[in-house]
């Protein structure tokens, strides 16, 4: 079997990917309809209306994800996934109910929105761990990238299906189809052999815990870096669903389908950013540096397209830089955090990606409205630029990094650094990345 997809050789994981990838698909059409139902049927197309949405929706993900990531660390992940699955298949018949009977109203909106996201902040942390019982620790980097090949494939399919479901029968019927796909996943849970299973340690109810997963993560230099650049980037330029509407509607005046087809076309680049992270064996913190500063300039590019068929074709390398980020950053602190405290640990690193949005969505939007939609976008391309440029003098004055470049020799860049003992693993001795025309990929991300 191919590197790319030596996973997939494992059962359980089997079951696990084609069950995601159909809810996953149901999800990203839900998205896609609920910002499009808000901005142009419950608001006179509001930026502010679809940010307050959005907001609500990733908000609980800011109180609840250190006590989930405790859940996810004491209880059996698989039952905890199957509840979570439930609870989302029936948030979303219920919306999809009330748009169909003609009743819903932008409040209506907002609570759905807000308790999708209670249970969405539950669901986080322990979906980012189980993926750990499902494969060896050796095949753990390669099952990352296939998760976010699942949830990117869907991306690719999901907006636009969307866009042309909402132009035939409406937004109540994407809700309610949604609500359908959340038993792909339960199925495939409820089918998984528990014997091939790798449960990874439990911990026992006591006192401090959450704050031992604070101190874990104060005391690990290399999380704390790669959280500060996805959380600031998460803030700011990780707002597609709201800034694609925004532009198909505002600035080049196109309907339901042409905004679902931007969502498609982002995939595109999100899905080879996932396949080629399933190749990659071990992910560093400065592969999410690198990415970060892909897409700022990617972004900044994106931003300043005339046309829509242009703004379009630039979403491909916004696209490939963004999940190439979170991949890498996601697999870096699953590979490197102790089992006992990684469900904990994850959390964190979910409210700092996912609880950004409530800060981010509605200050974006507001953006949008004033100073028009590409500011929306380029408001994240200047972030991510400064915030990448910012943790790379960093790194290179805390763990005294060395960049070298020879032109007459093969490899042609290394990156040195001596980090202390308390570090990473990966780290605790002077390591070499050598990048020369065998690891093309990685050669750009750093540039």
């Amino acid at each position: 079997m191919s590197p790319t997809f030596s996973s997939l050789q494992h059962r359980n994981y089997r079951l696990w990917f084609a069950g995601a990838l159909v809810a996953n698909v149901g999800t990203w059409m839900q998205r896609v309809a609920q910002d499009w139902l808000v901005l142009t049927q419950l608001s006179d197309e509001s930026g502010v209306a679809v940010g307050i949405t959005t907001a609500l929706q990733f908000a609980p993900v800011l109180f609840l994800s250190a006590w989930a990531g405790l859940l996810a660390d004491r209880v059996d992940r698989r039952k905890l996934l199957i509840a979570t699955q439930v609870g989302q298949g029936v948030l979303a018949a219920g919306l999809g109910a009330l748009v169909l009977s003609g009743h819903a109203e932008l409040w209506h909106v907002y609570v759905f929105a807000g308790l999708l996201g209670v249970v969405a902040a539950i669901d986080g942390p322990v979906r980012q761990t189980f993926v750990a019982e499902l494969v060896p620790t050796s095949q753990l980097s390669n099952a990352v990238g296939l998760n976010s090949a699942s949830f990117n494939a869907a991306r690719l399919i999901g907006p636009g299906v969307a866009g042309l479901l909402i132009a035939f029968v409406g937004t109540g019927w994407v809700f309610v189809i949604n609500a359908v796909t959340f038993a792909a996943t339960i199925f495939s849970l409820t089918r998984m052999r528990r014997s091939e299973l790798r449960p990874m340690p439990t911990v026992p109810r006591a006192k401090g815990q959450i704050r031992e997963g604070i101190r874990y993560v104060r005391g690990r230099s290399d999380i704390l870096v790669i959280m500060v650049v996805v959380c600031v980037i998460s803030t700011f330029g990780l707002n597609f669903q709201m800034t694609s509407a925004m532009m198909a509607r505002t600035e080049f005046g196109r309907g339901a389908g042409e905004y679902g087809i931007l969502g498609s076309v982002l995939a595109i680049g999100s899905l080879t950013g996932a396949l080629l992270a399933a190749r990659r064996e071990r992910p560093r913190v400065r592969l999410v540096i690198g990415a970060a500063f892909a897409f700022g300039i990617a972004t900044g590019v994106m931003a300043l397209m005339p046309t829509y068929l242009t703004y379009a074709i630039s979403a491909i390398p916004v696209g490939l830089a963004s999940l190439t980020m979170m991949t890498a950053a996601n697999a870096t602190i699953q590979l490197s955090t102790d089992p006992a405290v990684r469900g904990r640990v994850m959390a964190l690193y979910m409210m700092v990606f996912l609880g950004a949005t409530p800060v981010g969505s509605p200050i974006v939007g507001w953006i949008g409205e004033t100073f028009g939609p590409r500011w929306s976008v380029g408001i994240g391309s200047i972030t991510a630029l400064l915030v990448a440029t910012g943790a790379a003098l960093w790194a290179r004055r805390a763990w005294h990094v060395q960049v070298r470049y020879r032109l007459r020799a093969r490899p042609h860049l290394q990156v040195l650094h001596p980090v202390p003992d308390d570090e990473a693993p990966e780290h605790r001795s002077e390591t070499a990345l050598r990048l020369g025309a065998d690891d093309a990929t990685n050669s750009r991300s750093v540039a």
